[in-house]
């Protein structure tokens, strides 16, 4: 594309911009929310407040469950203790998984679904 006709596109695009620009400048919305703004940065800077103080005291809720919902994503609940018990020889394997010595040799011996038959409740 060549200078000229690149220079004309981009003065085309910022007239239509800024159409849209005097549109929204009419638009009684946009007033009465720059209004609001305008008078809601007076009255923080008048009394001394932030944002954030606003916020936490329209709703004091909001930084508590920010704060608890971060540790919560990383913990879940411990894994219960199976207790397996061998009718062959009496002997009890206690374990939280299944990747027990004992137990791998008794499942590789007998069968997985054997073993599991052998679960404790």
């Amino acid at each position: 594309m060549s200078k000229l006709a690149e220079y004309r596109q981009l003065e085309k695009h910022l007239a239509e911009q800024l159409e849209a620009l005097e549109a929204l400048k009419s638009d009684g919305a946009l007033k009465k929310e720059i209004e609001f703004e305008t008078k809601l940065r007076e009255l923080l800077d008048q009394y001394g407040f932030s944002l954030k103080h606003i916020i936490n005291l329209l709703d004091p809720n909001t930084s508590a469950r920010r704060q608890t919902s971060a540790p919560a994503a990383g913990t879940r609940k411990p894994r219960e203790v199976k207790v397996y018990k061998n009718p062959n020889t009496g002997e009890v394997v206690e374990t939280k998984g299944g990747n027990n010595k004992v137990l791998k040799e008794w499942k590789a011996k007998h069968g997985a679904d054997v073993v599991e038959g052998w679960l404790k409740k």
